[in-house]
């Protein structure tokens, strides 16, 4: 299980506007409580645990996800969020969720909601796995949320599914915040996800201010800082292989498309890390000398993605891939978690 502070400093000092005396008196005197929905490896976790957060419950439904979160913080989430009941949910000041995009029906559905309540947020997300943190925000109403996604949930089946999305928690009467986050500022990885936070305006009033401006003093770090110098050669892509991604570039190439496979620069950033990263790795090749390129080891996805040294890795090369691919930069989202944090600060204050 992970040592919480050692975890904290390792995650915080990235951005050293954190000091160890900062985590301390966060974890002793600002403690807050959260929940973890489709948790995946415990990276959203991570990043609230480090600003003194404690999680009362996690959910994640595939069973090698679980491995590693069970690995990493000692207790196993509950299974698919579509069969517990939100009232079983425990009491939390912060909902958060890297939830997966799914298609919305804004036509209605034939079945009516579970709830029991013809509401129109409810009639609209049903059937989509959404739907599940509506009706969790709808029974526990947290102080405040952050849900992730990937850039394009806001042009997804021409920018309906965004409308349903925000016009939902507006519904639910929070005050809604969101921009999208590049994580290159954290990591030597450019990753834009979407960020949505939201805070309970039944609880605060309208006049909420929240800024999605992080600052970093830190430079921005190079590919190179987070490669192994001794890589075992079972990453370094066969003759076979290279081939056939040097073929497949040049047809498109030749086609005028841009596919193909990258080459990364270790003086710069790489490309997104994706889940698919496990079949080829093309998407990131690390360039060797006098040798075929080859691909990042899981290690070196975990600090692309920003978690500890620390953190255990239990599960095959292939579900570990997958994982950090599906993942997120944990500074950055520390960073608003901290940000969520001081806002709930400011606002109660004036409650």
């Amino acid at each position: 299980m992970l040592d919480i502070e050692k975890t904290a400093i390792e995650i915080c000092s990235i951005d050293n506007e954190f000091a160890l005396s900062d985590i301390r008196a966060l974890k002793d005197n600002e403690g807050f409580t959260f929940i973890d929905l489709f948790a995946g490896i415990g990276g959203m976790r991570l990043a609230f645990e480090s600003c003194g957060g404690e999680c009362v419950f996690s959910s994640e439904w595939n069973k090698y996800s679980q491995i590693t979160y069970r690995e990493n913080f000692g207790v196993t989430p509950i299974g698919d969020i579509r069969e517990i009941n939100e009232r079983d949910i425990p009491e939390h000041d912060i909902l958060v969720a890297g939830f997966p995009c799914q298609p919305f029906s804004i036509a209605g559905v034939a079945k009516k909601n579970s709830l029991g309540r013809a509401t129109g947020f409810l009639d609209r997300t049903q059937g989509t796995l959404f739907f599940d943190i509506v009706r969790v925000l709808d029974e526990k109403r947290p102080k405040a949320f952050l849900l992730e996604n990937v850039k394009n949930l806001k042009s997804h089946d021409g920018k309906k599914t965004w409308k349903v999305i925000l016009e939902s928690l507006e519904e639910l009467d929070y005050e809604v915040f969101w921009a999208i986050k590049d994580g290159q500022n954290y990591v030597p990885q450019h990753r834009e996800r979407i960020f949505i936070v939201g805070f309970d305006r039944r609880r605060y009033g309208a006049d909420i201010n929240f800024s999605f401006e992080l600052v970093v003093k830190t430079p921005k770090r190079k590919l190179k800082d987070i490669l192994d110098a001794d890589v075992p050669l079972k990453y370094t892509l066969s003759d076979k292989l290279w081939q056939y991604l040097k073929n497949y570039a040049a047809r498109h190439q030749a086609r005028g498309n841009g596919f193909g496979y990258g080459l990364a620069n270790i003086e710069s950033i790489s490309r997104t890390l994706s889940a698919r990263y496990h079949k080829d790795g093309s998407e990131i090749l690390i360039p060797q000398v006098k040798s075929n390129p080859r691909r990042l080891t899981p290690r070196e996805c975990a600090r692309l993605q920003g978690f500890p040294e620390n953190f255990k890795i239990p599960v095959s090369d292939t579900q570990a891939y997958r994982q950090f691919g599906n993942s997120v930069v944990v500074p950055l989202v520390a960073a608003l978690a901290k940000q969520i944090r001081n806002t709930m600060k400011v606002l109660e204050e004036g409650v």
